[in-house]
């Protein structure tokens, strides 16, 4: 393969759908080079049964092996959303050398909710001289990124509003259950106080985007309703007509009294009019719309894979903020 002699070493933990489309990215481009994988549901077994292509890579349980492999280079981190349960792996890679990227949605921006945490592994960071960032479509592109980019061609930002709409219809049986499909209202609020469905790391997006684009928030709150189903809908689930399909999230931030940033995900089946969409009010206005929107799978996993080209000219826990805005 073409990146068999050269390029960037690169490790792949978490094999599941993202991850799995992740290590597929690496293997075409000539500039990594993957020299070791990791899920410890598959140890023992080849790599090749994930991407379809021979690897001669075996998966391993335990990371350190393929650590010391990389040392120098990357590992791209998959496989869990919560910012505490992926703080482990990260600091064993940083220990061993390795800058981070991975698809952690509460690492966008964990200073949010974890502060102590945060800080601590950016001075982890510091002294190994590596960088920890997190890269995806939502965090870290549609709702955050995106919306920085485009102030670049305006004055002063007066409001930020963006919205991102999936239809997890044609996606498996945990798409449709982690939007909350199928719920009853009950078992719904539940899952939503929870944090049991929906996506995670709007907050975090609604962070990124206010500082990229001049804000200091003062308030954020966030809020979650049901998706009714306008028809009948079946596959994975028979939802019936009136039913929940999906879920709504909202996250709202304010300066200085006065509502700055609105951001909006709804996550459903039969989702209509799927988009990712960003308005900004300032002179001039600027409005960009995305017909389909970003596809979550196949986009997260390049949004990685071009973060791990730039991350390691970076030192410390970063934001996607502080990647280059093109490809490295």
């Amino acid at each position: 393969m073409a990146n068999e002699m050269a390029g960037i070493p690169v490790v792949v933990t978490g094999l599941g759908e993202v991850g799995g489309a992740v290590a597929r990215a690496v293997l075409s481009s000539a500039e990594l080079r993957l020299v070791g994988a990791v899920d410890p549901s598959l140890a023992g077994q080849t790599l090749d049964s994930v991407v379809g292509t021979p690897t001669g890579i075996v998966i391993e349980a335990d990371p350190a092996r393929a650590l010391k492999a990389a040392r120098g280079g990357v590992l791209l981190l998959c496989g869990t959303s919560r910012f505490l349960e992926a703080l482990p792996a990260l600091e064993q890679a940083v220990r061993a050398g390795l800058s981070v990227v991975s698809t952690c949605e509460e690492l966008a921006y964990p200073w949010l909710a974890h502060e102590e945490e945060a800080d601590r592994l950016d001075a982890l960071c510091e002294r190994n001289d590596v960088a920890v960032v997190a890269a995806g479509v939502s965090p870290g592109l549609a709702l955050d990124r995106l919306p920085a980019l485009l102030s670049q061609g305006t004055g002063e930002v007066r409001r930020i509003e963006a919205r991102r709409v999936v239809d997890v219809s044609a996606r498996g049986e945990l798409a449709w259950r982690g939007c909350g499909a199928g719920l009853d209202p009950a078992e719904f609020q539940r899952a939503a106080e929870a944090e049991a469905i929906g996506q995670r790391g709007l907050a975090e997006s609604a962070t990124l985007a206010a500082l990229g684009c001049g804000f200091d928030l003062d308030e954020l709150e966030e809020e979650a309703e049901p998706v009714l189903s306008s028809r009948e809908l079946t596959g994975v689930l028979r939802i019936p007509r009136g039913g929940i399909s999906g879920i709504r999230q909202v996250a709202r931030g304010w300066q200085d009294g006065r509502e700055v940033i609105r951001l909006e995900v709804v996550t459903a089946v039969g989702a209509t009019d799927p988009r990712d969409e960003v308005a900004i009010e300032a002179d001039p206005p600027l409005r960009l719309v995305v017909p389909g929107g970003f596809p979550a799978v196949a986009s997260a996993a390049w949004s990685a894979v071009h973060a791990a080209l730039a991350v390691t000219q970076l030192q410390g826990l970063v934001t996607v903020l502080d990647l280059p805005p093109g490809r490295s």
